[in-house]
């Protein structure tokens, strides 16, 4: 009898020893940023995209020059990390962390284990949230379209806080639509009605593609697609093709992290913790030194302040 390797046994993994060899010190990873930011030798100007630069002696106080627009820069500017006073080996191992953990990485984790502040911690999973690469185009074949609800149970809340609703008061709503077989989009919304489905499925569903839903009323008019839905209302959960169980494996992971790892994310965030679970989920098929590539590369182009986070 043959036994399968749990888990995704067909990626190739990449262990904590294997990432210090592989960065055993500043310099080999700053010159890992470099080369995928700058993969054909070339170094252009962050800020005016001028080719003339060059090296400056002893890299102080930034390893190069843009004679240009006569200034200063390193593979950090322009990118997330810009202004950041962290060694890029933090940023490196911060990548590997929130890339490997399917559950996210809490910010009181990355304090302990980066050796930086909690606040720093915090900072830096938000910028990271930021950097998953999920503008593609609009999904096409099957596809899984529902929503969920993140927030606290009525039942668990002070009774002063109580609003003595429907289970969803208190709870933002979060739409997303996956392709079998392929990737997830997700968003949070403000409410949910037939409209603001049928806006968001247009944006992110190719025409003539077969949408299954289940068999709320607000998915009772699905046009430009073909639609099936399955009636949970009666206990049917799998209809020959028919079923929501793709997305909805989808939720219960980022409410394994809502619970599990968070315990909160707030409504002003909530969308950059939807990001870092659709993008995890939609690059998980790939070897993890690939995960890692592809969220170093969305870390370019991006630019968060302090202020823009708590403003």
């Amino acid at each position: 009898m043959t036994h399968k390797a749990p888990g995704k046994n067909y990626c190739e993994g990449l262990s904590i020893f294997e990432l210090q060899e592989m960065f055993p010190n500043e310099r080999a990873a700053r010159m890992w940023f470099e080369n995928l930011r700058w993969p054909d030798g070339q170094r252009p100007c962050p800020r005016c995209q001028s080719e003339n630069t060059r090296t400056v002696k002893r890299e102080k106080p930034m390893p190069y020059w843009c004679t240009d627009c006569r200034s200063y820069f390193s593979v950090k500017v322009g990118t997330i990390m810009e202004a950041s006073n962290l060694p890029v080996r933090k940023w490196v191992w911060a990548l590997y962390l929130m890339s490997t953990n399917l559950k996210g990485v809490s910010s009181m984790k990355l304090h302990r284990d980066l050796k930086v502040t909690q606040k720093t911690a915090w900072m830096m999973a938000q910028k990271i949230r930021e950097s998953w690469l999920n503008d593609f185009g609009p999904l096409s074949g099957e596809i899984e379209m529902d929503e969920t609800y993140i927030g606290g149970k009525e039942g668990n809340k002070h009774a002063n806080k109580r609003l003595h609703e429907n289970w969803t008061a208190g709870k933002t709503a979060v739409v997303g639509v996956r392709e079998r077989g392929g990737k997830i989009k997700a968003k949070p919304v403000e409410n949910v009605d037939s409209l603001m489905l049928y806006g968001f499925m247009r944006e992110n569903v190719t025409p003539g593609s077969t949408v299954y839903t289940d068999d709320a009323a607000i998915y009772r008019s699905m046009a430009n697609v073909e639609h099936h839905a399955v009636k949970h209302s009666v206990g049917e959960y799998v209809r020959d093709q028919a079923h929501t169980n793709g997305i909805e494996s989808f939720w219960a992971m980022l409410k394994r992290g809502y619970v599990g790892t968070y315990h909160k994310m707030s409504v002003k965030h909530l969308h950059r913790y939807v990001n870092e679970f659709a993008g995890r989920a939609n690059v998980r098929e790939l070897d993890t030194i690939t995960q890692r590539t592809i969220l170093a590369l969305g870390m370019v182009g991006k630019r968060m302040r302090w202020q823009d986070l708590t403003a």
